[in-house]
């Protein structure tokens, strides 16, 4: 069996996720310790104490997510489920690259953490009187015909973010932009249309100030070249190099999250076990409305870890 490790991304939180994880192992207690120095964040009341809009501001998501997904991985590793390939979904795929022995341990909070503060910061200079700028789930229809829609309708300030699969998209943009899709969209046949828990328009060009800002901040971290295979959500594809990560991870900023491509590449790789680290079912959904022949398991907590080791 070979087996792929899904780190989710924003989005995927909730309060009290990770609690159990941490009430059950010393080493995830000494990594929430260290998450909690580098990011100056006391991560076990934001976790277990803090609200769902505490756990919403991207500067605290993503060091938070970013932690209980390698609180799980690393509760999988010591129960004897190693991987032989990683992905991660948007702020997942950091993650999955310091499982894949591209960024260390010693860096990725301080790496995810500057991510989110500036992420946040170029944000909130998109808020605008009627309402601040987000993301928006669209059900029912293709990439190409939303793409089409967008040129057509001439809709401002809204993008494709998420190629989530076949039927799901993600859109991304101002308050004013995706309150003018919802309807173009409904109109043209969605089934739904469901705005997603966070706080900025990510995955487009509207954070190009924070790619700009972000690409600084890489300059300070060393990348190494991958021990183990990961996929980019930018090409959907394997990364070679620890160079080529670098450049990825700073394209991802402003790029569409390719996840369909990434899915098919996995597949065609001979992953035939998918488990999901982390917060969260949504990539185990997608996998499995995206091939019938392929499942992901859920590993958000002790039990659902226990119910993978008994098969």
């Amino acid at each position: 069996m070979k087996t792929c490790i899904l780190f989710p991304g924003q989005g995927a939180q909730y309060p009290g996720m990770g609690k159990d994880l941490w009430e059950n192992n010393q080493k995830v207690k000494d990594l929430f310790k260290l998450a909690s120095d580098k990011t100056s964040i006391d991560m076990e009341n934001l976790l277990f104490e803090g609200s769902e809009d505490d756990l919403k501001a991207t500067d605290k998501t993503q060091a938070a997510i970013t932690l209980v997904n390698l609180s799980a991985s690393l509760v999988l590793k010591e129960k004897g489920i190693t991987a032989e390939g990683f992905a991660g979904f948007s702020l997942g795929e950091f993650s999955a690259l310091c499982e894949a022995g591209i960024i260390s341990t010693n860096d990725i909070f301080n790496i995810v953490k500057a991510r989110g503060d500036i992420m946040e910061k170029v944000s909130r200079s998109l808020d605008s009187p009627a309402g601040n700028p987000g993301m928006a789930a669209v059900i029912g229809l293709e990439y190409k015909q939303m793409e089409q829609l967008i040129k057509d309708k001439g809709l401002e300030g809204v993008y494709l973010a998420n190629y989530n699969g076949t039927n799901q998209i993600v859109l991304s943009g101002t308050f004013e932009g995706l309150r003018a899709a919802e309807a173009v969209m409904s109109e043209a046949g969605a089934k739904r249309y469901i705005m997603l828990k966070v706080s900025g328009p990510f995955h487009c060009p509207l954070l190009d100030d924070a790619r700009k800002e972000f690409t600084d901040v890489l300059g300070n971290y060393e990348f190494s070249d991958p021990t183990l295979p990961v996929y980019s959500n930018v090409t959907g594809k394997l990364i070679t190099s620890g160079k080529e990560a670098r450049e990825l991870s700073i394209q991802q900023v402003t790029s569409t999250v390719k996840w369909v491509n990434e899915m098919d590449s996995m597949i065609a790789d001979g992953y035939d076990r998918f488990i999901e680290a982390g917060p969260g079912k949504v990539l185990a959904g997608l996998i499995k409305r995206h091939s019938k022949d392929h499942s992901c398991l859920a590993a958000a907590t002790e039990e659902d870890i226990n119910k993978i080791i008994e098969g």
